[in-house]
């Protein structure tokens, strides 16, 4: 493993232990050229997974574009990175659950406003007006009609 501040080859393991996910290894390292540490996380590799978007077109699942859209839902929200991350892993462990080369994105979408509604309401709002292509406020009022009669 590399040294990320000086790019040297000699790094050692000083720690290892489960991340906060359980699905991946948290290692601390030490560089011996710089003595720097730093920490790496350790990620069983998947198959590749294919979304089929909503023109029939094909590409390769992005993990960061979820995350992006999430960011974007719960900007000047009180959410915290540590929030958006978690869950972002628990949306990507459900959509690998399947076991599925392919997944079309609305599924995806449908996943991520789930577990939108339960974090930050106003947050699923902004994801869904974006999502569904709201195209006036009286499809926006019946999103929120359904939300504040549950």
């Amino acid at each position: 493993m590399k040294c990320p501040f000086c790019g040297g080859d000699d790094t050692r393991v000083i720690d290892s232990r489960p991340a906060d996910d359980n699905s991946s290894i948290r290692r601390r390292r030490a560089c011996d050229v710089c003595g720097k540490r730093f920490t790496t996380y350790e990620k069983v590799e998947t198959i590749p997974l294919i979304v089929i978007k909503k023109d029939n077109t094909r590409e390769q699942y992005d993990r960061e574009k979820i995350e992006g859209g999430i960011i974007r839902a719960c900007h000047k929200r009180p959410v915290s990175a540590k929030q958006i991350s978690q869950l972002a892993d628990e949306i990507e462990n459900e959509v690998y659950s399947f076991g599925e080369k392919e997944i079309n994105s609305t599924r995806i979408g449908e996943i991520v406003m789930t577990k939108l509604k339960d974090l930050d309401q106003v947050a699923y709002v902004r994801f869904a007006s974006v999502y569904r292509e709201f195209k006036d406020v009286n499809t926006f009022m019946d999103e929120l009609k359904k939300i504040l009669d549950k």
